[in-house]
């Protein structure tokens, strides 16, 4: 029986447990990445391990995210990360120098690979034929110090594609469509790979649209094969080195195949407030818009902006519509000047925005109250934005453009016939900023620079023989880390100061819900379906620990949240009759008693609710490893005791 391309991968990097699915494996990892808002906790917490230099073949930091410097500490932050890639070998991405995933799919990508960021759309790299993966970062701080990562062997998915896209339609109403399908949990523990006559239609930045929004599946990752037009972009990065073929064999066997006719394939968009609410473009036609943004490490490649600028030449935007553009690298920009789409954006009225990940996370150019807003971006949950009760939808770079035109929601596809340039191979490499890596030498005589805003990454306890928690919140279903542990420009810059930080759990699910922590010795979070969804930001873990939760009970968690309590030595627990569910209200007290005898003898415990009386079970799925990382108090003091060992 032949292998799939993730199978061949996962082979190739397997290190320990079993290579089957539903069991979980370690696998080496051969490249990571950071960006700021998660790697200021990365850096401190691979300085805490004491390893004087990274042990991957390529660590890369980023600056993309707190790039508003509205005071010192952002500006604070890049200077430690600056210092922290100089003193451990990780090249540096400046700020300006884009955002990590298009920076990394255009300098250092390579198929075959294994890359761990600490960015839940570190997914983009497999549009390159890289298994490329987003975790939390204390992940990511392992993998930098040597360890394996490990997680449970994904079911690989085929999805099989035919046919070719019409004009004024994307790769970005391709995902939207597979959206549409499968939900935005109907890809949690899965590996979506692309096969089928349809791939060879798609460019490299294309399908790097299409394994971006893979994190919106709920997917561990998604994969493209390896092949000529994979050579052909990697050639014009000047790269061509690093191509090697990779694809699945003949044979290879699928959990599931679906198959996606490119031709059938109409301009879609996610409606409010979820990436999975989508419906067709014309459905929508007329509908008032206040603002389009182009951009976001989803659809701002120098192809996703010509086509928009394309449909923008000579034209001025409707007089009712703010239009920003966010081009995705300094690459993609200087492209953009030379083949004269950036005048062509600012002579319709755009603003052109830094090459940083920008409105995406709320950082700047929020939609006016109950504005209605048209973005090409991944996520559309309420108030991410930056305006919580503005509506915001996700569309492809055509339909914005059209739209941003028109002052309301347009199918592309109506406008009268435009002129289409190719802008593949308008490509100028300039990478002066960023910084490589400098001897051992030099490192070792480094100092690490620190501001006032950045605190220790504190460490969890051992995990006690009984909780006795107080139930601090009871949510419903698909509880994003946005609602957890908001972004945004007021946020972000404490990232690397949980003390602070910690005072914003839940803010805007519930803006008391940080006092109640503080009243209580132990809390315990109740949720519905899906927990965790979104962002791979560890915060909305560690941030919760620092407060004294010591469980989450849920129906079911999102991939990486889920792995983010265990690393921080959070139980997260799953109801074994759903209904239990609701039995449960705010400010009751549980009790589960016998935590390590009964987890390293079996997966069920017993909850007491002191309130009701009433006795429910509750399930842990992991084994072995994890165990010992939830005894411990997390990962960090796990391998630490590990390291001293």
């Amino acid at each position: 029986m032949g292998l799939t391309a993730a199978e061949k991968i996962l082979k190739e990097h397997f290190r320990e447990g079993t290579f089957k699915p539903g069991n979980e494996i370690g696998i080496k990892i051969d490249q990571t990445l950071t960006q700021d808002a998660t790697g200021t906790m990365v850096y401190l917490q691979f300085e805490a391990m004491d390893i004087p230099r990274v042990r991957t073949e390529l660590s890369v930091s980023y600056v993309d995210h707190n790039t508003l410097q509205t005071d010192y500490r952002n500006a604070d932050d890049h200077r430690f990360l600056q210092s922290c890639a100089k003193k451990y070998g990780i090249y540096f991405s400046r700020p300006g120098n884009g955002i990590c995933h298009q920076v990394h799919l255009e300098r250092f990508g390579a198929p075959g690979k294994t890359l761990l960021g600490s960015d839940s759309h570190t997914p983009t790299g497999g549009g390159l034929g890289a298994l490329a993966i987003g975790a939390g970062g204390l992940d990511i701080a392992v993998a930098m110090a040597g360890g394996l990562f490990y997680l449970t062997y994904p079911e690989i998915i085929e999805v099989r594609l035919t046919g070719k896209l019409h004009s004024m339609c994307s790769a970005k109403d391709i995902i939207l469509t597979l959206l549409k399908k499968e939900t935005v949990k109907g890809g949690v523990g899965k590996i979506y790979e692309y096969t089928g006559p349809g791939v060879s239609s798609l460019s490299v930045p294309q399908r790097a649209t299409i394994t971006n929004m893979g994190a919106e599946l709920g997917a561990t990752t998604s994969l493209f094969p390896s092949d000529s037009m994979t050579r052909e972009f990697l050639a014009l990065q000047k790269r061509a080195s690093v191509w090697k073929p990779l694809q699945a064999d003949d044979d290879a066997v699928y959990a599931k195949t679906i198959t996606l006719d490119l031709d059938t394939v109409v301009p879609m968009a996610a409606c409010p407030h979820m990436p999975d609410n989508v419906v067709e473009v014309s459905s929508l036609a007329g509908k008032k818009v206040d603002q389009v943004a182009i951009g976001s490490c989803t659809n701002s490649s120098i192809t996703d902006l010509g086509i928009a600028a394309d449909i923008l030449q000579g034209k001025t935007i409707a007089e009712s519509v703010s239009l920003a553009v966010s081009p995705g690298t300094k690459q993609v920009l200087d492209s953009a000047v030379k083949a004269g789409i950036y005048h062509t954006f600012v002579s319709s009225g755009a603003r052109i925005l830094e090459s940083a990940c920008g409105p995406c996370i709320g950082m700047g150019f929020a939609p006016g109250s109950k504005g209605i807003s048209l973005r090409t971006f991944n996520r559309n949950f309420k108030g991410r934005s930056g305006t919580a009760d503005a509506s915001v939808y996700l569309v492809s770079p055509e339909t914005a453009a059209a739209s941003a035109l028109t002052g309301t929601i347009t199918d592309p596809r109506s406008l009268d016939s435009i002129t289409t340039g190719n802008y593949t191979d308008i490509i100028s490499i300039n990478d002066n900023m960023i910084i490589p890596p400098v001897s051992p030498e030099e490192s070792r005589s480094t100092e690490i620079l620190r501001g006032p805003n950045i605190k220790p990454c504190p460490l969890g306890s051992r995990m006690p023989e009984t909780i006795r928690g107080t139930v601090l919140i009871k949510v419903d279903d698909n509880i994003t880390t946005d609602h957890i542990m908001p972004a945004g420009a007021k946020i972000l810059p404490l990232r690397s100061n949980i003390p602070e930080i910690s005072k914003h759990v839940f803010e805007a699910v519930d803006p008391h819900f940080h006092e109640r922590a503080a009243a209580v010795e132990q809390g315990i979070i109740v949720g519905g379906e899906n927990y965790g969804q979104g962002s791979s930001r560890e915060h909305a873990a560690l941030a919760p620990m620092y407060l004294g939760v010591k469980a989450v009970i849920t129906k079911s968690f999102a991939r990486i949240h889920k792995a983010n309590l265990v690393n921080f030595g959070i139980l997260p627990l799953v109801f074994k009759n759903p209904e239990d569910y609701n039995s449960i209200q705010e400010s009751d007290e549980l009790v589960i008693e016998n935590i390590s005898e009964t987890l390293l003898n079996g997966n069920t415990l017993s909850v007491t609710n002191t309130r009701s009386g009433a006795v429910f079970t509750v399930s842990y799925d992991g084994d072995g490893r994890l165990i010992e990382i939830l005894l411990a108090g997390g990962l960090l003091n796990y391998t630490k005791e590990q390291l001293t060992r």
